[in-house]
């Protein structure tokens, strides 16, 4: 799965809109970035630019961003009602998906020496990226704002972190760090502005101060009176939403509302979210009323229906959820190409895709028919009393089919990534070394791309058996061909480990590799036999 970060750089410009669309078009035009959001302000003097992207991409960016701001905007006459410190002001970078937050501290540390190396500018790392912790607050670093820096920065307690310990009079300087995503939602409140408050109190972290603490940890919040909805809401900031997901924020509400005597008429997300913190509420729900949902998008839909996403305007998962504004087609041209495409791209002559994407589809097709035969048994009255075994299988068939897909793209990548190592230059020994070694990296990755498909296929045969014990016996072609394909597209996966194999110079590396992949080859014809014995068994 790719690995998305969001940038959000504040810079320190609201008014010039040549300025403001130059910055705006570094950011688009930077292979790899998504911008979702300019938002210029004019009192503020201020636009904080949104945008996403995997992590290299999402630094190139920032980088990109920052200089056109170092040519643009000149600090000695900015002025503004906003807190301010620096032409590019603040830069947090935030994990959104498949990504860890100290990986993200990795990736403000790097924007943050570039930045510095390449404008000789000073940069502050803040919130995790912190390395002292009288620096992670953004506000105390800002202390004394752009005209404090001329003697802050010499001071032993505030030198940079990174760049020059001067004064840098068009610049200032610049905080760069790693945040949680931040959530802001809005609880509707039919009653009044004082009712709204007094839940928010109960629920925010703070409470009503250290001796009344509230019910919900990493929550900020206020009541409020929206004369626009006319109505009242419990305003919340959820600045961990791992810690207090938006389903436990609105629960919590309504009991508290309860206790009031007033009703909650459903809520709003302010600005973006990401997918998994709508799927962990979908989860909730699924596992509170006992639901059977597999697709993401009725998990969405459960989700906005139980939380009354729609109540104030529609809720379009296209402009509100980050992983579905950002487009993959680029990216995984042959599962977004029609199947005559796909079939004709490996009958051309070249090279790639290959054996190893095909047998990843092969892999994929081989889950998707025992998904299939899973599905053509839920629900089903005459087979109510399997509905148990079914379900218990169901999901990980369903997921382990989307799994396996990307997996075509992703080993035609690798090849061609060891193909453009391969044309290096080896013309001194310089250059030879570096191609050797790039080489290797790219062989690795040519051979743990199939292995990951091993390994993704091999882990779904204890539930292709229980889809042959009690599945829908109509179907039982079906779950034998699947069997069959799991089976194929693991061992086509294994014949490109091994084709690849010798290139590697590192033994152990290599021993380890082989080991593994025969052993779930062997193990795929095990279990493949074992599902078809169930089924000719059935059949007797």
């Amino acid at each position: 799965m790719k690995q998305i970060i969001e940038c959000v750089p504040n810079f320190s410009e609201g008014r010039n809109l040549e300025i403001i669309n130059a910055i705006a078009d570094s950011i688009r035009n930077t292979p790899g970035c998504s911008l979702l959001d300019v938002d210029p302000g004019k009192s503020t003097n201020r636009t904080v630019f949104t945008f996403v992207g995997e992590p290299n991409s999402v630094i190139e960016g920032a980088l990109a961003a920052a200089r056109i701001a170092h040519k643009l905007i000149d600090m000695t006459h900015h002025q503004g009602e906003h807190p301010r410190m620096g032409a590019l002001d603040v830069c947090p970078f935030i994990p959104v998906s498949n990504i860890t937050m100290q990986e993200c501290i990795s990736v403000s540390e790097s924007f943050a020496e570039r930045l510095a190396l390449e404008l000789n500018v000073p940069v502050f790392l803040y919130e995790e990226s912190a390395k002292l912790d009288y620096r992670k607050r953004l506000p105390d670093i800002r202390h004394g704002e752009y005209e404090g820096i001329v003697e802050k920065i010499h001071l032993t307690d505030w030198l940079p972190d990174f760049g020059p310990a001067e004064f840098i009079p068009r610049w200032g300087a610049t905080a760069v760090g790693a945040r949680r995503f931040l959530i802001a939602y809005n609880i509707n409140v039919l009653g009044t502005k004082q009712q709204a408050h007094r839940i928010a109190l109960n629920l925010r972290e703070v409470g009503r101060g250290t001796e009344e603490p509230g019910m919900l940890r990493e929550v900020k919040g206020i009541g409020w009176f929206v004369d626009e909805y006319r109505m009242a809401q419990v305003s919340m900031n959820l600045t961990n939403y791992e810690i207090t997901p938006i389903h436990i924020a609105f629960e919590a509400a309504r009991i508290e509302a309860s206790k009031l005597n007033v009703a909650i008429a459903g809520s709003e997300l302010v600005g973006l979210i990401p997918l998994n913190a709508i799927l962990s509420s979908a989860e909730y729900f699924i596992q509170k009323d006992n639901l059977m949902l597999l697709d993401d998008d009725a998990k969405v839909k459960l989700v906005v229906d139980r939380l009354g996403l729609n109540s104030l305007s529609i809720f379009n998962p296209k402009k509100k959820i980050i992983e579905y504004m950002i487009g993959d087609d680029d990216k995984l041209p042959l599962i977004n190409s029609t199947l005559k495409d796909f079939i004709s791209q490996i009958a051309a002559r070249t090279s790639s895709p290959g054996g190893g994407s095909a047998a990843a589809a092969i892999a994929a097709i081989g889950a998707a028919l025992a998904t299939m035969v899973a599905q053509l048994t839920y629900g089903i009255r005459k087979f109510e009393n399997v509905d148990k075994e079914i379900r218990s299988v169901l999901p990980k068939l369903y997921s382990t089919t989307l799994e396996l897909v990307p997996m075509i793209d992703k080993d035609t990548q690798a090849f061609d990534e060891y193909m453009e190592a391969m044309h290096l230059p080896k013309t001194n020994d310089v250059e030879i070394a570096i191609r050797d070694d790039k080489m290797q990296i790219g062989i690795m990755k040519a051979i743990e791309v199939p292995l990951k498909t091993m390994q993704v296929a091999n882990n779904i045969w204890n539930e292709i058996k229980e889809i042959a014990k009690y599945g829908n016996i109509a179907s039982h072609s079906d779950v034998e061909v699947g069997a069959r394909a799991l089976e194929v597209g693991i061992w086509g996966a294994y014949r490109n480990v091994l084709i690849n194999l010798p290139t590697i110079t590192n033994d152990e590396y290599k021993q380890n590799i082989l080991k593994e992949a025969k052993t779930i080859s062997d193990n795929a014809k095990i279990e493949m036999q074992a599902v078809l014995d169930i089924i000719e068994g059935r059949l007797k």
